[in-house]
């Protein structure tokens, strides 16, 4: 089955017929959402051709037919997109490989990261990797600079740090966000060798991931609130925002915020002043003060 098929039968089993104006019928259903000659006959195509392009037999849909399942399976954009992208990648011969994306961040982006403080804020490669932080960024995701540099990633440290369940309060929404990007990218990139990787490792080492990988969930991270029982500075709810970077390859900025003046923002500044040094990321740390401290700006 490709990708494309797979896709398929994850999202009509999230569509309930009253969803699409299906009657429930009589007896019970084995099937827990649509049935593959529901959505066949809500898309104009055979059951025939759809059991075909669900099972990875029939590989070139036209565009037409594309869009008629998206809309027969209630997708949204973002998921339409994705649909429609997966069927492009099933009807090349050959994936087309590409070269991994560089782990280098640009110096003027380590300056921006310092002009940010006192927000938290960080830069992280296409699959997450840590890529470079400012010390309220680092100190923010408590306890992920116990790793080393190599390993640190928001999504493994969302399901593999023991502190990542108590650190956020609603982990089971940012775990799906998280699963939902690396989805975006599978969509686009599947056979990426740093994707492949992370996804792997995470499905042998999290029943979580796993859970959640198989739904077929497709999201980009944006903007949004997050609350964070940090075990420093207390509980605060902070804005964030998920810029991409010029020339990057991928590499996004994610900065955290609070209205000045709050008392979100005091912790937030406090977490900072805690951590205080200059940004940190591709092998540099913090100086060191000749009494053996952090120094203090």
């Amino acid at each position: 089955m490709t990708e494309f098929g797979k896709f398929l039968r994850a999202r009509r089993g999230d569509v309930r017929p009253a969803d699409v104006g299906l009657p429930a019928g009589t007896g019970t259903r084995r099937t827990p959402g649509l049935r593959r000659e529901e959505v066949a006959a809500l898309a104009g195509v055979s059951i025939d051709y759809y059991v075909r392009l669900e099972r990875g037999k029939e590989t070139r849909p036209s565009p037409a037919v594309v869009e008629a399942l998206a809309d027969a399976l209630r997708l949204n954009p973002e998921e339409s997109g994705f649909l429609h992208e997966l069927a492009a990648r099933a009807a090349r011969r050959a994936p087309e490989p590409r070269p991994l994306p560089s782990r280098r961040v640009r110096p003027t982006v380590t300056q921006l990261l310092e002009t940010l403080r006192p927000n938290p804020a960080y830069v992280v490669s296409r699959t997450n990797d840590l890529l470079a932080a400012n010390p309220g960024g680092l100190r923010l995701l408590h306890g992920i600079a116990d790793w080393p540099e190599r390993q640190r990633n928001t999504v493994r440290y969302i399901f593999l740090h023991p502190a990542a369940r108590d650190l956020w309060a609603d982990w089971e929404q940012k775990a799906k966000g998280c699963v939902a990007q690396l989805r975006a990218i599978a969509g686009t990139d599947p056979d990426a060798p740093d994707l492949a990787a992370l996804v792997g490792e995470l499905i042998v080492k999290s029943p979580d991931f796993n859970r959640l990988w198989d739904r077929y969930e497709v999201h980009t991270i944006g903007d949004g609130k997050k609350t964070l029982r940090h075990p420093e500075v207390g509980t605060m709810t902070l804005s964030h925002e998920g810029l991409s970077l010029n020339r990057a390859q991928g590499q996004r900025l994610i900065i955290y915020m609070a209205p000045p003046g709050s008392p979100d923002h005091d912790k937030m500044t406090l977490l900072d002043l805690a951590a205080s040094g200059p940004s940190v990321g591709s092998g540099e740390t913090a100086p060191v003060s000749p009494h053996g401290g952090a120094q203090h700006r």
